[in-house]
């Protein structure tokens, strides 16, 4: 574990311990793709889906991507880049027309901290601001349980599509509109 990440916290819920979610900038790219790659949930047979894939600036200028950023290393003043910009703990990214939240990580030693939930009140919030009532989300089988856990309602099943995915994968929609209160 991490400096600042220590069992018993709860992110999200008091002050600066917590967590920070802000928009993600151009400068992100670079460990955001860590985070994907480097992804527990994506070793093994999922191995491939992820193994060449890029967040570029030019993805994070197009849609709209926030990460979440350990709040203590936002001041922790060594002068890295780290330190500017705060440890990133997992990230979000929520395509507008049509509605979809095409990736959400958390990074394998932040779960279990409610990164997660707090990126997915993040982005209903976000998605109500934009006007909004649903968003998509084509799930990767092991993260089934957690969108179900966070209200999203099953929709179907998106086929495999080969080479690029080899597995089905369930679809859901969050409600995210007044109605879904």
């Amino acid at each position: 574990m991490g400096k600042g990440i220590r069992r018993g916290d709860v992110y999200g819920r008091g002050s600066a311990a917590g967590v920070v979610i802000r928009r993600a900038e151009g400068r992100d790219a670079a460990r955001l793709t860590r985070l994907v790659r480097g992804s527990g949930a994506y070793e093994g047979r999922y191995a491939a889906m992820v193994s060449g894939y890029r967040v570029g600036p030019d993805y994070i200028e197009a849609h709209r991507v926030f990460v979440a950023v350990e709040a203590d290393s936002l001041n922790a003043g060594c002068g890295g880049t780290e330190s500017r910009t705060g440890r990133v703990l997992g990230f979000y990214s929520l395509i507008a027309e049509p509605a979809e939240l095409d990736l959400m990580f958390v990074a394998d030693e932040a779960q279990g901290y409610g990164i997660g939930r707090r990126l997915v009140e993040h982005m209903r919030g976000e998605a109500r601001r934009i006007g909004v009532e649903s968003v998509r989300v084509v799930s990767h089988p092991p993260a089934e349980g957690f969108y179900r856990s966070m209200g999203a309602r099953p929709s179907g099943t998106v086929r495999a599509n080969p080479p690029a995915v080899m597995w089905d994968r369930p679809e859901f929609i969050f409600p995210v509109g007044e109605r879904a209160e």
